[in-house]
């Protein structure tokens, strides 16, 4: 008897494994996808979702903060992994991932399914703004128009499903420079300098649109960057060009540089006398009318303006932070005696107040004794008990 129950609990304990290992086949093939289920509970933060076969977690991480959801709401959710435990498979959701994004837009576009419009690329900064680069390998469609669908019924479907969230659909384009001028819509660009090296990128926009590239607290241009995959440097004009002159003039202030060879040097993308210090000889060397002595002269001249540069940066540095310390301490200052004069007038006030309820009380006090005064006394009837 012994040796059959334990038989029959090795056989449930398979059968339950089993089980298990079906759940996290099932899923790990579906890893990506997006599920719908029902919220089960809530457990310090993290959503349990119902998904039917098991349960789903959609940790904290992977919420979006203005989205909240009660026991038995629907809920859908990308499959961003699925990881064996003890306890069976763990089935990782997320609504905050940029694969949700691409995913809905998959359901919805019927060109991308087909493969005729392909996304590129998505960046997210979960249920306040997103982007997505789209293109397309057919001439004839436009995989802008395609993804916002007519009348924008495609692109809302997504925005409802991600309550509001805001969507740019960005051309994509195989030119790099372009891409992140299409990435930085509505604004618009004067020119874009590369830095292959550091893959970064200085864009220059005309002084009115700075404000809109930037955008609200750098959104437009945080986004823009995660979804070129360039770190972006965005500048006006104005502040463009004065960089530039400063280069130049720094330029011009090297020994023996005069203004054809400060041309050639920026012909060669010299900009400034800082970037002559971190140049090397044969650098200089393809630059035109230079030779091997007056290089190496002019990249120890440009090592001295560069320190110099820097300890003039460091010294501004230093007397922006002195001079907000000294703002810093003025305002607690003014703080205190704002509050001190208005603790002594709130003493000021509550003494007068004092004194007015002890002037009071007196009062009362006298008219109450003036009136027990003149009120008239027992009349004496002139006998005593005895003699009544």
């Amino acid at each position: 008897r012994i040796a059959a129950q334990s038989a029959k609990q090795v056989i449930i304990q398979k059968l339950k494994d089993a089980e298990k290992d079906a759940v996290y086949a099932s899923f790990i093939e579906r890893r990506g996808e997006i599920i719908n289920g029902i919220v089960q509970r809530v457990d310090r933060g993290d959503i349990i979702v119902n998904l039917g076969q098991t349960e789903g977690i959609l940790p904290v991480r992977e919420q979006v903060t203005k989205e909240s959801y009660r026991r038995g709401d629907r809920i859908r959710a990308l499959i961003l992994d699925v990881l064996q435990d003890s306890r069976g498979p763990q089935i990782v959701l997320s609504r905050t991932h940029p694969n949700f994004i691409v995913t809905l837009f998959r359901t919805e576009v019927p060109e991308i399914s087909e493969g005729i419009v392909s996304i590129m690329g998505a960046a997210r900064e979960a249920g306040v703004r997103a982007k997505i680069a789209v293109a397309s390998n057919n001439s004839d469609i436009d995989p802008v128009g395609a993804c916002v669908g007519m009348k924008g019924s495609r692109v809302q479907s997504v925005v409802q499903e991600l309550r509001g969230e805001k969507i740019d659909i960005i051309p994509w384009h195989v030119d790099t420079a372009k891409f992140v001028c299409n990435a930085l819509a509505p604004a618009e660009v004067s020119r874009v300098i590369i830095d292959e090296d550091n893959r970064s990128m200085e864009v220059i926009v005309p002084d009115e649109f700075l404000a809109i590239a930037i955008g609200k607290k750098g959104q437009n241009v945080r986004l823009a960057s995660k979804l070129t995959g360039w770190h972006l440097d965005v500048k006006s004009e104005t502040t463009y060009n004065q960089t530039m002159q400063s280069g130049y003039n720094s330029l011009m202030a090297l020994p023996g540089v005069g203004i054809s060879l400060a041309d050639a040097l920026y012909e060669k993308g010299f900009y400034s006398a800082e970037e002559i210090g971190k140049a090397s000889v044969e650098d200089l060397l393809q630059v035109r009318g230079i030779d091997e002595e007056m290089a190496s002269g002019l990249i120890e001249a440009g090592t001295v303006a560069a320190e110099l540069a820097a300890q003039a940066e460091a010294d501004e540095a230093a007397k922006a932070a002195e001079a907000e310390a000294d703002e810093a301490t003025e305002t607690a200052e003014a703080e205190v005696d704002e509050a001190a004069k208005t603790a002594e007038a709130e003493v000021d006030e509550a003494t007068e107040t004092a004194e007015a309820e002890v002037d009071e009380a007196a009062k009362t006090a006298e008219a109450a004794a003036l009136e027990e005064a003149s009120e008239p006394g027992k009349e004496e009837t002139g006998q005593t008990p005895n003699e009544a």
